[in-house]
């Protein structure tokens, strides 16, 4: 039984011309591609490729191969057509809603790998504020919706007849200035040494910023708030430039287009919780498939509390 994946390469191969053309087009390294291609005669018993200094060229054997793969991947193309038409994939639009965060950096594969599959699907995305995506999916403005909650924080119960199905869990962690003294440390950062540190935070009512202040008061450390943004990539810009320290979402460390130190705090208690919302047996083909993918892609990465 040959695998449909490396009858494609043979077909990739054949058309480009070398490997290097048809690795570009399937989205492969060249020696990804070569490996795949090696199982494919070993699996054949012969040669199906002559490599030259131009590229590549097929053999006998590959020539012969080449047409029954082409007339398998058409029929494994045209399965998938009428499989997504008899589950209503086939036009239609699915609406998402997402914040800033999950919208630049874990909405993208998902839709991508969503694209891929169904190509008649039409996609729209909006970006809302928690706990505003709930509400989104239950006036029906979308089909589905990211958001989140901090944890430890004020429960938000979400909307009647919408779910929540968590997704990732993701720590808290400090950022500062690059060199400062609080990122350079080894191991985690008590929580109590951000004491009379200038923070750079968010608005007053923002969840994240209150579940910091109330974790500062526990342990009996004052608040020093020197600077105020609604937004996390503002407050990491400020913080970059010298204006104080935060304590943000590790996503947002992580993708911060300014330099930053980053350490993680001691106790590990503070989290942002992602989930997607969406009304049980309400949702349509389309957003069913989405959740299924978002759940795959983001339960392998997720930090438990």
């Amino acid at each position: 039984m040959y695998d449909p994946t490396r009858l494609a390469a043979l077909v990739a191969v054949a058309e480009a011309g070398s490997i290097s053309r048809a690795a570009d087009r399937l989205g492969y390294t060249a020696p990804a591609l070569s490996q795949q291609l090696a199982k494919l005669e070993r699996e054949a018993g012969t040669a199906l490729l002559v490599r030259h200094h131009r590229g590549a060229r097929l053999t006998a054997a590959g020539e012969l191969l080449l047409v029954r793969a082409r007339r398998v991947l058409d029929e494994l193309d045209q399965a998938r057509h009428e499989l997504t038409r008899l589950t209503g994939l086939s036009g239609g639009r699915l609406r998402i809603g997402t914040f800033m965060t999950a919208g630049t950096h874990l909405l993208p594969p998902a839709l991508s790998a969503f694209r891929r599959a169904h190509p008649d699907v039409e996609l729209s995305v909006t970006e809302y504020v928690p706990p505003q995506a709930g509400t989104a999916v239950a006036l029906g403005e979308v089909d589905l919706a990211l958001t989140h909650e901090y944890v430890p924080g004020e429960a938000m119960p979400p909307p009647e007849g919408v779910r929540l199905e968590p997704l990732l869990t993701e720590e808290l962690v400090l950022v500062t200035a690059p060199g400062h003294a609080l990122s350079a440390g080894p191991g985690r950062l008590p929580l109590a040494e951000l004491a009379g540190q200038p923070l750079v935070s968010m608005a007053p009512a923002n969840p994240n910023r209150r579940a910091v202040e109330a974790e500062l008061a526990a342990m009996g450390a004052s608040v020093a708030v020197r600077c105020e943004s609604p937004s996390y990539a503002v407050v990491c810009a400020l913080v970059s430039a010298g204006l104080g320290v935060a304590v943000v979402p590790e996503m947002m460390a992580e993708g911060s287009v300014t330099p930053l130190g980053v350490r993680r705090l001691d106790p590990p208690e503070l989290h942002r919780r992602i989930s997607v919302a969406y009304r049980p047996g309400g949702g349509t083909p389309a957003a069913d498939t989405l959740r299924a993918l978002l759940r795959g892609a983001f339960t392998r990465h997720s930090t438990a509390p």
